[in-house]
């Protein structure tokens, strides 16, 4: 009796150890990598953002910045952009991407679209009325495309001295530039642009250096700075000249 109940232990154990030895585990699929695009940083999530050609007699860029949604690789992967929608067809022609890399192990970076002014099919595109594009990655085998609203970016085009989007009004942490330099006028802003050789720079109050010349971001300290060489320049043009820095309406520039 004892040993029929022991061959029946047996047999039940057996039975199990088999039907785990077949048991499929579900495991997580680490070769699927989405890739999400926005302009701004890791930080500061825009869909869109501005680019003047006037600002820039040659070229110049756009930063965006690029996250996986996935576990990093172990080597570097490749991806491109292609332009897409608005006006594409006229601005094409004026638009360098790259083969950008994300290098192994890493999740996150940071890249440029370039514009050439110099392609503009007619010096008097964008003057009047501003242009758009937008990009999105093109799928390949290391990346699909990112999540809802982190598939695209969009950018504004303008052609002409434009009026900075964060003079009077900028989203935490950045700063409104009307805090260290004033009222806008375009006088006032051609004449900084002149002296500083900065254009559509922002202020950033978490900046830890002084300016980043790739994303012409300056810290709340140095744009003090810039505020006394405005004034400085500002003094000394009025000291040389008959009559007093005007804006467009006849006020005298203040900053």
């Amino acid at each position: 009796m004892k040993l029929r109940l022991y061959s029946l232990i047996f047999s039940a154990a057996l039975v199990g150890f088999t039907s785990c030895e077949h048991e499929e585990v579900d495991t997580f699929d680490t070769s699927f990598t989405a890739l999400n695009i926005w302009v701004g940083n890791a930080a500061a999530v825009y869909e869109s953002t501005t680019y003047n050609y006037s600002y820039a007699y040659g070229e110049g860029s756009v930063t965006f910045y690029a996250q996986i949604s996935g576990v990093p690789a172990d080597h570097d992967r490749t991806f491109t952009l292609e332009a897409f929608g608005g006006d594409s067809a006229l601005v094409v022609p004026t638009v360098r991407t790259e083969e950008y890399v994300l290098p192994a192990g890493a999740i996150s970076g940071t890249y440029q679209v370039h514009f050439n002014a110099q392609h503009l099919s007619s010096p008097d595109l964008f003057t009047q009325e501003d242009g758009h594009i937008s990009f999105r990655v093109k799928e390949n085998t290391e990346f699909a495309p990112g999540t809802t609203g982190r598939q695209t970016f969009s950018v504004v085009l303008k052609n002409y001295l434009a009026k900075p989007d964060s003079w009077d009004s900028a989203n935490y942490p950045q700063v409104a530039l009307s805090r260290y330099f004033g009222i806008y006028s375009r006088v006032k802003y051609q004449f900084m642009i002149e002296t500083l050789g900065l254009v559509d720079f922002t202020i950033n109050y978490n900046a830890t250096t002084a300016i980043n010349t790739e994303t012409n971001v300056v810290s709340a300290s140095y744009a003090v700075y810039l505020q006394q060489v405005m004034q400085r320049a500002l003094n000394e043009y009025n000291a040389t000249h008959d009559t007093p820095l005007t804006d467009e309406t006849g006020v005298p520039v203040t900053f």
